[in-house]
This record gives C-alpha cells, structure tokens and sequence, in this order.
C-alpha cells in the first residue's frame, strides 16, 4: 500500500491564534497515522511561487490522508486555521517505481 501525503504551503498571517490550530490539528493527525517529514525549516525557491512556510505529512496511506482531512476533527481545526493563515494544500499518493540509476 502507498503512502499518501499532504503538501501544504503556508503563510501565516496570526501567529497567535494560528498556535490555537496546531494544538487542534494534534488529535487528527495522531488518529489517522501523520509523521511530519517537513515542518517548515530553511528552503530556497528556485522556480514559481512559494509561501514562508512548508510542510509535508506523511500517512500510512492515501486513504488515510484523504480520510484525516475530511474527519470532524480536522475540519474543526481547518476554521482555526484559516482565519490564521493562507495556504496551498495538497493530497497525494506515494510513489513506489523505478527511480534514477546511480553511477
């Protein structure tokens, strides 16, 4: 089974009550299997548009992404959220195929 993923770009605009959507966020995100893999940290924006913070969480699988995100839980969280911020968010699968061979 793949691993599905969420990809979000964020610009928080109040830091104060975005803090209030990080603590709501905790319960989803440990119910359906979340890792953080990225959760913001230095970058460099070589192509297109980018957002001051980054983040990528990984779950067991897409299911499980897609089942967080449309979860009671996480949609209450989402309305803390969005009157803190502005953010790009996808959903993704994971990939498990070839990959570039290494010389």
């Amino acid at each position: 089974m793949l691993k599905g993923y969420w990809i979000a770009r964020v610009d928080v605009t109040d830091p104060e009550k975005y803090k209030l959507y990080v603590a709501a966020n905790a319960g989803p995100f440990k119910k359906y299997g979340a890792r953080f893999v990225v959760r913001g940290g230095r970058f460099e924006n070589p192509e297109g548009t980018s957002r001051s913070r980054n983040v990528v969480l990984e779950f067991p699988s897409y299911q499980a992404a897609l089942d967080c995100w449309k979860s009671p839980e996480y949609q209450a969280a989402l309305k803390l959220r969005q009157v803190a911020s502005s953010s790009d968010l996808v959903i993704v699968e994971g990939y498990d195929g070839s990959q570039p061979s290494q010389s």
